[in-house]
């Protein structure tokens, strides 16, 4: 078991199995989204490229289905944990695999989406990002430039993601490493884990089941987000 004495600085580490339980569906898991739609026909800068139309009616969609979920315990458990794991040399910062804005509505602040948010338009012209709630298929213009040249702002297979110089920064200073609902299958993020424990961080997976890189944890616990998560910070914050 990790003992959770002398930490100061956490690095949380969110994916899919986080938001799960608010109702939205995971990209791998069975009957997920990935199955629904080949990945190559909804998530690559050559799929845009060849049917936008596709493309924009699929995450015009998720965008719709978002804004109608609502944060679960999970998540204002990490919330209330970023509210209060602060002063003392404390810090704390959580990075999301999830394009929701979930974590947000719960009422965390120190968060970094590392692919992307749906609620976010990426100007293709202007490279400005702007707030997005609508459909993106009828080419609106840009709230900045004006052209209809939007995108989704989120990281396609093949692209490279958001973040990556101010995650690493946190993890070299981390003394903890938690990896919450994540499939242990997608990169970078897949490694953070690894990167962790070079630096000395001792790490915890808190997931539904294992994941592909369970092994690479000091301890892991399993059950529901809404479960496991809270458990942990009620036992952080009596310490």
């Amino acid at each position: 078991m990790v003992e959770m004495t002398d930490i100061r600085n956490i690095v949380i580490l969110t994916g899919a199995g986080v938001s799960a339980e608010s109702g939205i569906d995971t990209f791998r898991d069975a009957g997920g989204l990935w199955e629904k739609h080949r990945v190559e026909d909804v998530a690559t800068p050559e799929a845009f490229a060849r049917d936008p139309d596709l493309v924009h009616r699929f995450y015009d969609m998720r965008r719709a289905a978002i804004q109608t979920k609502e944060p679960n315990d999970a998540h204002y458990a990490l919330a209330e944990l970023d509210r209060h794991w602060r002063g003392e040399g404390r810090n704390l910062l959580i990075v999301t695999q999830n394009v929701d804005d979930l974590h947000e509505r719960a009422g965390a602040e120190r968060l970094l989406h590392m692919h992307g948010e749906h609620l976010v338009a990426l100007c293709q012209a202007c490279e400005i990002r702007s707030p997005w709630t609508g459909p993106m298929q009828h080419r609106p213009p840009c709230p900045i430039c004006g052209t209809p040249s939007l995108r989704p702002d989120v990281v396609w297979f093949g692209e490279m993601p958001y973040h990556i110089p101010e995650i690493y920064s946190a993890i070299r200073t981390a003394d903890l490493f938690v990896s919450i609902g994540t499939s242990g299958a997608v990169y970078p993020a897949a490694g953070f884990v690894r990167d962790a424990k070079q630096q000395g961080a001792k790490t915890l997976e808190l997931n539904l089941e294992p994941s592909q890189g369970s092994h690479f944890f000091d301890e892991a616990r399993y059950g529901p987000a809404t479960e496991v998560v809270p458990e942990w910070v009620d036992e952080l914050l009596d310490l």
